[in-house]
């Protein structure tokens, strides 16, 4: 979005009370923008905008907590909108609700995706030492699993630290190595598997 339907957003934010106002005839008049845009309307879609940028700002916000990504993920929303527009149908609900599907979606990936960024910036040794260790486990217990780990594949030791230290779901992991979540859960007990077995020579 521009500097100026940013503004928009921030002058409106909160104004729930004026939202709810004109949209009390149900959105009725939401389908009819939807259609446009879909259509290339540029006005259309700008009424659109700040028809429900408010609501849709306040979704974000409530998932990333940081006003500056919720402006991103929002004008990727609408990103989205207008690139998707056309798959909008009345029989398939409330187009609030698809609107809010579209952000609330926008923002879970934002938020994996940054994750997944600090994964990436982190050392080896910083990941290590974020994995929890057994009870009573000492130094040496800590650097074995350490040479444990590093045993196994690229692929394998990544799933185990992002599953272990950053609490990726099996879900998430599937998505983030474009492969079946089947795959992830035998990749994940496998591993574990070869870890305990390492972990009982060292």
């Amino acid at each position: 979005m521009t500097a100026r339907g940013r503004a928009s957003v921030d002058r409106n934010h909160g104004d729930g009370a004026g939202l709810d106002q004109r949209m009390s005839t149900g959105g009725s008049s939401l389908p009819s923008l939807l259609e446009a845009t879909s259509r290339g309307d540029r006005d259309q879609f700008r009424a659109l905008y700040e028809e429900t940028a408010p609501k849709l700002f306040g979704v974000v916000l409530r998932i990333t907590r940081n006003r500056a990504i919720a402006e991103e993920v929002l004008q990727d929303t609408y990103i989205k909108v207008w690139q998707n527009a056309e798959r909008f149908t009345p029989e398939a609900g409330q187009p609030m609700a698809w609107l809010v599907a579209i952000a609330r979606n926008r923002a879970i990936d934002r938020l994996r995706s940054e994750r997944f960024d600090r994964f990436k910036d982190m050392g080896d040794d910083n990941l290590l030492d974020q994995l929890p260790a057994p009870p009573g486990a000492d130094s040496v217990s800590r650097e074995s699993l350490r040479t444990c780990l590093a045993g196994l594949d690229e692929e394998a030791r990544s799933c185990v630290v992002l599953a272990y230290c950053t609490g990726y779901s099996r879900e998430e992991l599937a998505e983030r190595f474009s492969r079946p979540v089947g795959t992830i859960k035998t990749l994940l007990h496998r591993s574990i598997k070869l870890l305990r077995a390492c972990l009982e020579k060292e």
